[in-house]
This record gives C-alpha cells, sequence and structure tokens, in this order.
C-alpha cells in the first residue's frame, strides 16, 4: 500500500513540475541528474557535428550514383554504416542526409539487404508488416515491384499509441512519394490492407511473396516469444527463395538481464541464435549474425532519454542516437536476414 501511494506521489510530481508559490518542486539532485543528461547530449551533438563537418556523413557527405554491394549478413547497426556508400545511396531515395540515427540505419539495411538478394526488381511481390507511414512501399514500387502494405486495424486498442504519434498507417494515400513515382504507377503496385502481426491472415500465409519485411516491429508484439513467433509465420508467406528482413531492437549486453515482455522487449544474442535454430529445423537460413559493437567513437555514445530534440534551458542539441539507454540497458539496431527454404 505504501509503495502504491509513493509511484501516485511520483507520478502526481511529474505532471506538476511547477505550481503556484511553491515554484519548482524537483528535488536537486533530480536538477541535477536532468543537467548531466543533457551535458552529455550536448558532447555527443558536438562528436556528430564534427563528423558531418568532415564529410563522413551529413549533408555534405558524397553521394554516390548507384547502389553498391556491401555483403551484408544479419548485422547491428554501427557508425562505419552511417558512412559508407551503401547506406548514402539508399538515403538519397529517402530523401535524408546519411545521419547518426538508428532508426535511418534500418530503413537502409532493409533496402540494401534486398537489393544485393535482386529482389528489387520488376514482377517481384512484396509483403510489409507494420508499414505505419514508411517511405520503403514507394521505393520498392518504383523499382518495379508490387507491394502489399500491411498495419493493425485502427479500431484495435493496440493502435492508439501509433496513431497517436503519427506512425500508424490506415491506408495506401500515406504511402506515396510523389518525388519516387508517377502516381499512376504508384496505385497500380501498393495496395493496402489491414493484418495483425501477431495472427497473420491465413490468405497471406500462401507462399506468394518474394520478399517480406518489418521495421522495428516485431519486438513490440508484448514477448520475445511473440516476436519470434512473427519471424516464422512470416516466412509461410514466402516463395522457397524468398527473402525475409526484419529489424528490432538488439540489447549490447549480452552478460545482463534483458527485457522480455512488455510493450517493447530487446533481444540478446542468444535469442537470435535460438531463432535461427527454430528456423533452420524449418529448413530456412537466417544470415549469420555480425553483432560488432563497432570502432567509432559513436559506437560508444549511448544516447539517454528523452530522445526528441534535447532541449534545455541552455539551448537546443541533436545528438547521434546510434545507441540508446532503455531503461538502462545499451541498446542498439539489428538487422535479420533468413532465406525461405523449399
Amino acid at each position: 500500500m505504501i509503495a502504491g501511494i509513493l509511484r501516485h506521489l511520483t507520478r502526481w510530481r511529474r505532471r506538476h513540475r511547477v505550481l503556484p508559490f511553491v515554484g519548482d518542486t524537483r528535488l536537486r539532485g533530480e536538477r541535477e541528474a536532468e543537467l548531466a543528461r543533457w551535458s552529455v547530449k550536448v558532447l555527443g551533438a558536438e562528436m556528430a557535428q564534427r563528423h558531418y563537418a568532415a564529410g563522413l556523413a551529413g549533408p555534405v557527405a558524397p553521394v554516390p550514383e548507384g547502389p553498391s554491394p556491401a555483403g551484408l549478413t544479419s548485422r547491428s547497426c554501427r557508425q562505419s554504416d552511417i558512412e559508407a556508400d551503401w547506406l548514402r545511396h539508399w538515403c538519397r531515395l529517402l530523401g535524408t542526409p546519411p545521419v547518426y540515427h538508428r532508426k535511418l540505419w534500418e530503413n537502409c539495411f532493409i533496402l540494401q539487404a534486398l537489393w544485393e538478394a535482386g529482389m528489387l526488381a520488376p514482377g517481384r511481390r512484396a509483403l510489409g508488416f507494420a508499414v505505419g507511414r514508411e517511405s520503403l512501399p514507394a521505393i520498392l514500387a518504383a523499382h518495379g515491384v508490387a507491394v502489399v502494405a500491411t498495419d493493425l486495424d485502427g479500431g484495435d486498442a493496440r493502435a492508439r499509441d501509433w496513431i497517436a504519434t503519427g506512425q500508424h498507417g490506415s491506408a495506401a494515400e500515406a504511402l506515396f512519394r510523389p518525388a519516387l513515382l508517377p502516381r499512376a504507377e504508384f496505385d497500380a503496385r501498393v495496395s493496402f490492407r489491414t493484418a495483425d502481426m501477431a495472427a497473420i491472415p491465413e490468405d497471406l500465409r500462401q507462399g506468394g511473396f518474394d520478399l517480406v519485411w518489418s521495421a522495428c516491429a516485431m519486438e513490440h508484439l508484448g514477448s520475445l516469444e511473440r516476436g519470434m513467433r512473427f519471424v516464422e509465420q512470416a516466412m509461410r508467406c514466402l516463395r522457397p527463395g524468398g527473402i525475409a528482413v526484419h529489424t528490432t531492437e538488439f540489447n549490447l549486453d549480452e552478460l545482463a538481464g534483458t527485457l522480455s515482455r512488455g510493450a517493447t522487449v530487446l533481444y540478446q544474442r542468444r535469442h537470435l541464435e535460438a531463432l535461427a535454430a527454430r528456423l533452420a529445423a524449418q529448413r530456412h537460413e537466417m544470415l549469420p549474425l555480425d553483432d560488432g559493437h563497432g570502432s567509432g567513437m559513436l559506437d560508444r555514445f549511448v544516447d539517454l532519454p528523452p530522445f526528441e530534440e534535447a532541449g534545455s534551458p541552455l539551448g537546443t542539441v541533436f545528438p547521434p542516437h546510434l545507441r540508446l539507454s532503455v531503461r538502462g540497458f545499451p541498446v542498439t539496431s539489428a538487422g535479420l536476414i533468413v532465406r525461405a527454404g523449399g
């Protein structure tokens, strides 16, 4: 009972940071912790800006004329990828400079893996899960791929947070990118339907697609097991030789605990190795996981919440976001590439 009262008081103080006649309700330690967090972000932003100024990434980084092979396998995000030619090419199509952000890396990883597998070609059929408002369907369609984009039904209670943050998709209209292809071609190649990742409709699990993908979605199904079960079920959507590419949250600390249940779970190497074994038992192949931490300075910078543009009375900064703290765990993004067996 006492613990419940304390939690209630803590939530009340967070909602009432400033009160009439009282002023700031935060304790000194809380104020200093917030200043320390902001100082960390300032240092990270300064490191990133120096890399941008040197042309390693950012708006002045040279952009290649076309894609280039990288020999990707399943992989964790790292600084050297942001500075590589292969990623810069996809940034151009995504309409953004190559910045040190893991979400940008996820989109580029998916596109590069599909390109290297020969899947970005006319006549291919693609299925995307939890697409929200991604640019990937339009990019695939611009390469001649027929795309079925799916997302959770907007009336489902689980979709509320995604709707509130503008990340939920309910129609193909939100996926159109006029800079990538004409409207008539988009309408001919891209369709949208609702689908629950946790219970993929049977008509989609008939092996009729050449490729499937999901970006940072499997960790939001409630548990580690449900995410792995989704990957297994999604393989039934593929033809033999087809490719599945998924990105997810990856806990870089192999020896510590992790978040195994809840709104967001964190996979560790041992979980992904177990998933690879389960897929192999079904005659599929997950390409080996390269989870090296990277040797760059920004590979050792861990962003702290809040993760929006970090503002304080001293200004606003834009820190790198390749690693972040999720309830104290060092986390990055990992991409999984799986080839469907016969």
